[in-house]
């Protein structure tokens, strides 16, 4: 049977039959599951009932997109999300967890398609593939990246600028599409998909919008829910399970400032995300303040986002450079499985990586990528009230989950 499919000749009433005749279709998830709620849950539930297969969950490790320590260990949070839907969940590669969008989707779909995949399945707030398509490739054109440069350099916030440059060149349709947090990630991952055989199969998210301050019909948006968990508040109607340990991202700050104090403008400079002189922005911002929130307040202007300069000092703080984040990896971190999700991992075409000891020794061009992780789960290992020890990539056995017992 052929693995592809033209979605655009197939409308919302023809997908679920073409999945049943179609079910050796393996569907992949990217996610943070910071925490795992309901919206991860029906996610999964979907795949699932589409496709009639297992699911991999490709997870961000210890932190985040955001450039924030995840509310809880990742080995937390993959063994709820296998206990509620997953069948195999790998560790996104920090490097790609904590990087802009493009280079996070870009990141899961290489993880995907090592692992054969023929459908990536992902939340968003549209579900028009025609829609999203046309969203993903005015991202890639010219004339709109031209668009967006001049707005900024006019004074636009970027994704403002993003917005009107998309309005401007390409029209309403698309860039209507981009005013949604999670449908600029789906328009990713689908520039990330050219090339191969991985069609998307998007989602779309039931509940509350994305950083909604107010729940609705059990669904919360995570940065609520992370709020709420860290204030001791009643989750249980948004989430199948809460985690058993929080982070406070307050107790990293002096660690963080520590690493940051230690780097010249030079050392900014090879960062991600940096040019054009930010490197002496950070550097002087750096050197005045007293607290992550007051650097990234006095470095931060209308080209510079708030999210964008988090995702710096969290680089800044777990030693991942440029260099190192243009760089392909060819690794698949296992962190926990199921039954079925075991059955995947021989037919993974990476490396797939259950003693991080092993792997270290071994050598290789993953190891650069391995150790980032292993930085990450040591600077999250002290966002806990009482500190946990080092090397807990080391010494915390591999999930096995069986939900059939």
């Amino acid at each position: 049977m052929s693995n592809t499919l033209d979605y655009h000749t197939i409308n919302k009433c023809d997908l679920q039959g073409f999945f049943e005749k179609n079910s050796e279709i393996l569907s992949k998830s990217p996610c943070e599951c910071n925490p795992f709620h309901n919206g991860h849950q029906y996610l999964f539930e979907t795949a699932k009932r589409l496709t009639g297969e297992p699911v991999l969950a490709i997870m961000s490790g210890s932190f985040t997109q955001r450039g924030e320590v995840a509310v809880c260990s990742k080995f937390e949070r993959a063994k709820i999300a296998l206990e509620h839907g997953a069948d195999l969940v790998v560790e996104l590669p920090t490097v790609c967890a904590v990087a802009r969008a493009q280079r996070f989707a870009q990141g899961g779909v290489s993880i995907a398609d090592a692992f054969g995949a023929h459908y990536l399945a992902f939340g968003c707030e549209c579900d028009d593939l025609s829609a999203l398509r046309q969203a993903a490739f005015a991202l890639s054109r010219a004339d709109v990246n031209g668009e967006i440069a001049r707005l900024m350099k006019n004074g636009a916030y970027y994704p403002q600028a993003v917005e009107r440059a998309v309005r401007a060149v390409c029209g309403d349709r698309a860039a209507d599409v981009l005013t949604a947090p999670n449908n600029i990630l789906a328009a990713e991952y689908i520039r990330a998909l050219v090339g191969s055989d991985i069609k998307p199969l998007p989602v779309r998210r039931v509940g509350v919008a994305h950083d909604s301050e107010i729940p609705s019909g059990g669904y919360c948006s995570a940065s609520r829910l992370r709020a709420l968990l860290r204030a001791g508040e009643r989750v249980s109607d948004y989430l199948p399970e809460a985690p058993r340990e929080l982070t406070d991202p307050a107790l990293t700050e002096r660690a963080i400032l520590f690493r940051l104090r230690s780097m010249t403008a030079g050392d900014f400079r090879k960062l991600p995300e940096v040019g054009e002189g930010l490197e002496h922005r950070l550097a002087d911002a750096v050197a005045r303040c007293g607290s992550v929130e007051a650097i990234l307040s006095s470095a931060k202007t209308k080209r510079y986002t708030h999210a964008r300069l988090r995702r710096i000092l969290c680089c800044a703080a777990l030693d991942i450079t440029e260099s190192l984040q243009a760089r392909s990896f060819s690794y698949a971190r296992v962190l926990g499985f199921t039954p079925e999700g075991a059955a995947l991992l021989k037919n993974c075409a990476f490396e797939t990586v259950t003693s991080p000891a092993k792997t270290l020794r071994l050598g290789g061009d993953n190891v650069d990528f391995l150790r980032a992780d292993i930085r990450a789960t040591d600077l999250a290992s002290l966002a806990y009230p009482r500190v946990k020890p080092c090397g807990l990539d080391f010494h915390t056995k591999i999930i096995a989950i069986n939900r059939a017992k």
